[in-house]
């Protein structure tokens, strides 16, 4: 039963993530309007725009991290709670830097003038990368986890 309900809880909380960056004004697939798998040239004006892109292994070390984060500081609730804290705060995280406010910022302190920020289909992939990752620190050993959050993993340089 916690199961259903833990999952039914998750697509809501990832629909109201999405609605309101529908809502902000982000785009579902991205200005050309074409959904992709996968966009690898980080470069690219379609970077963050397809379902899955070079930065999405840092979403599923955001799910490592916070599985670690997490299990430390609320040992004794259960899995699929802590599950769900950590959908919270992914969520919260994308609705934050996909924000007018977050992106005219990144475009005016960087190089990246054109910077469309993600998808609302790249912003949902994130949340489910970084599930991903929740799911497998609490499938390996410790030190397993250790190893992936150390090991060097630089998308900009492969």
């Amino acid at each position: 039963m916690a199961s259903r309900r833990t999952a039914v809880i998750v697509v809501a909380i990832v629909a109201i993530a999405a609605a309101i960056e529908l809502w902000m004004g982000r785009l579902p697939l991205g200005p050309d309007g074409r959904f992709g798998w996968w966009e690898g040239n980080i470069w690219s004006s379609e970077q963050s725009q397809r379902f899955a892109d070079a930065y999405s292994f840092s979403h599923v070390l955001h799910g490592l991290l916070f599985y670690a984060l997490l299990r430390y500081v609320a040992p004794r609730l259960p899995l699929h709670t802590r599950l769900l804290l950590a959908v919270l705060i992914e969520a919260a995280w994308e609705i934050a830097e996909n924000s007018p406010l977050i992106i005219n910022r990144y475009r005016a302190v960087t190089i990246s003038l054109g910077y469309e920020g993600d998808s609302v289909l790249n912003s949902v992939s994130d949340v489910l990368m970084m599930m991903a990752g929740f799911w497998l620190a609490a499938s390996v050993p410790v030190r397993t986890s250790i190893v992936i959050v150390t090991c060097p993993h630089d998308p900009l340089h492969g």
